[in-house]
């Protein structure tokens, strides 16, 4: 995806190149089994590879192996969007860990399979969801993992599901993306721990998956309109003042 504005030479051969000029959020689709000359032109672009196990998973299982059509240039405002989410968390550092990742690109192979894939049996809408056992292992498997980098293929697994079928069927029954429950769950741990008047945000951060302290309080002042410190010490305000009250109604009458 091009980042900025910028031209591009394509073509099979270097006596061959045809220009292509590209406004920012333009794509293109490139088959890295194909060798081509390419000429950049003060271009700032973003490069990313999707994987063919990704790709398989949204084709169900219908060939051996994907193909995609090749294109030099085109506009989809839905990979345009993915594209940039993931050039935000790259900039940013990857605070938000393989999951997010994964969640993205599983999200772009849909699309692409769907949209640019040569021959392909368009991607089967499951009805219903997981059942209450499966989402009960996920359940169990975000909570024992919570300090840890979760990985789509992993909670896939942990159902029996492909990767492309799982994260449609815990949508379904949920609400959610995997990312988003497995945040959620992040920011509910983090705030039982934050009632804690000795909890330090940094131990807070590390124990609920959190990379850094200052990725945390942004996630958390997103979620909750307020920081992780200021959190505490609301609560902590509160409970003084509900004692006082229980303590001011319990009192004898002189």
């Amino acid at each position: 995806m091009m980042l900025r504005p910028g031209s591009i030479e394509w073509g099979s051969k270097r006596s061959a190149l045809e220009k292509f000029d590209y406004t920012a959020g333009d794509l293109a689709l490139c088959d890295r089994h194909v060798g081509e000359w390419v000429g950049l032109m003060n271009v700032s672009h973003l490069q990313l590879g999707i994987s063919d196990a990704a790709l398989m998973a949204c084709s169900d299982g219908a060939y051996g192996e994907v193909e995609l059509r090749a294109s030099r240039k085109f506009a989809d405002p839905r990979l345009s969007a993915m594209v940039a989410a993931v050039h935000a968390e790259m900039v940013a550092g990857f605070p938000s860990g393989r999951l997010f990742l994964d969640s993205v690109e599983q999200a772009m192979a849909v699309t692409l399979v769907n949209g640019h894939a040569v021959r392909h049996r368009p991607v089967q809408l499951y009805r219903g969801g997981l059942g209450s056992a499966r989402l009960r292992r996920i359940k169990e498997l975000v909570y024992a993992k919570m300090e840890d980098d979760l990985r789509l293929d992993e909670m896939a697994q942990s159902v029996g599901l492909s990767t492309a079928h799982f994260a449609r069927m815990f949508r379904k029954s949920t609400g959610e993306t995997p990312h988003q429950f497995v945040l959620r769950q992040r920011l509910e741990r983090a705030k039982r721990m934050l009632r804690a008047p000795d909890a330090r945000v940094l131990d807070v951060a590390l124990a609920c998956g959190f990379k850094t302290q200052q990725h945390f309080a942004q996630v958390f002042r997103d979620a909750c309109r307020v920081s992780p410190t200021r959190y505490r010490q609301d609560f902590l305000d509160s409970e003084v003042i509900s004692a006082l009250e229980t303590h001011s109604e319990n009192a004898l009458p002189l």
